[in-house]
C-alpha cells in the first residue's frame, strides 16, 4: 500500500499538488490522508496515523514548502505520530524498511534556490531536515520529486509533474533500490 500524506493548508488554492493528486487517485493500493481536511482543529487520531503507517509499503510526504520547512499541520504530525519507542529510539522499529519519498512544490523558480537566487542557498540545503526525519525513524529515502515555481508555470509543466508522480508511483516496487542519494528537481521535465 501506498500511504499519502497530504498537507496542503489551502488546497483549493493549489494548482500543482490538487493536479498531482487527482492523476495518483485512480491507482490501485493507494491511500490518501489529507490531514487539513480530517484534522481541521489539529486533534490528530495518532492510532488511526499509525494503523495507516504499519500498513503502508510506501509513505509519500506531499506538500507545498513552507518557510523552507513543512507546513504546521505536518510538522505536527511528525511530532504527534512519529513517537518515540514507536517511530524511533528503543523498541521504537514500526516504519524500519518501509521507504519515504518527499514530493514538494515550491513557490520559486529552480533558479532561485542558487547562491546569487533569491534563496542564495542550492534547494539541497533543505532536503537534508525530511531526509533524517525519515532515515531516523528507520525508513529508506527515495529521491524527491520536487516542483519548483508551482504557482507560476504553466498548465502543461503542471500536467508533466502530475504525469511524473502518477508515472513514479505507478512504477514502485518496494524492492530495494540500489543506493542513489541523487535527485533532481524538476524531474518532470
Amino acid at each position: 500500500m501506498i500511504l499519502i500524506i497530504h498537507a496542503h493548508p489551502y488546497p483549493q488554492r493549489s494548482r500543482a499538488i490538487r493536479a498531482m493528486l487527482d492523476a495518483v487517485r485512480d491507482l490501485p493500493g493507494i491511500e490518501v490522508h489529507s490531514l487539513y481536511d480530517q484534522y481541521p482543529d489539529f486533534d490528530i487520531d495518532v492510532a488511526a496515523e499509525q494503523a495507516a503507517l504499519v500498513r503502508a509499503d510506501l509513505v509519500v510526504w506531499l506538500h507545498p514548502m513552507y518557510w523552507y520547512s513543512v507546513p504546521a499541520m505536518l510538522k505536527h504530525w511528525f511530532d504527534v505520530v512519529l513517537l518515540r519507542g514507536w517511530a524511533f529510539g528503543e523498541a521504537g522499529d514500526a516504519l524500519h524498511g518501509k521507504f519515504c519519498l518527499w514530493v514538494t512544490t515550491t513557490g520559486g523558480r529552480e533558479s532561485s534556490f542558487t547562491e546569487t537566487g533569491a534563496h542564495q542557498v542550492p534547494f539541497a540545503e533543505f532536503v537534508a531536515p525530511i531526509r533524517q526525519t525519515a532515515i531516523f525513524c528507520g525508513m529508506e529515502w527515495e529521491p524527491p520529486l520536487v516542483v519548483h515555481g508551482a504557482h507560476a508555470i504553466s498548465a502543461d509543466e503542471i500536467a508533466a509533474a502530475a504525469l511524473a508522480f502518477r508515472e513514479r508511483l505507478r512504477a514502485w516496487t518496494p524492492a530495494p533500490q540500489a543506493a542513489d542519494d541523487s535527485w533532481r528537481p524538476n524531474d518532470f521535465e
